[in-house]
């Protein structure tokens, strides 16, 4: 799946989601849609570390293995 940019046409420009920054999204940016290599490792760091997490309303007794007394 490459992209074809016509001869004299704009690439597509995206804010890089780590920095904020300038991006080329197109093939030719192996790290897209992230700026650079650094970007795109601090992203996947922060992914690992866990640091992206979404809020859950179940307290812990809720799950289906909560707390064994009360099983």
């Amino acid at each position: 799946m490459s992209e074809k940019i016509p001869p004299g046409a704009k690439p597509r420009v995206v804010p890089c989601p780590a920095c904020g920054g300038d991006s080329i999204y197109a093939s030719s940016n192996p790290f897209r849609p992230f700026c650079s290599e650094r970007c795109k490792n601090l992203d996947l760091g922060a992914g690992a570390s866990e640091s992206f997490r979404v809020a859950s309303e179940a307290s812990p007794d809720d799950q289906p293995f909560g707390d064994a007394k009360l099983q």
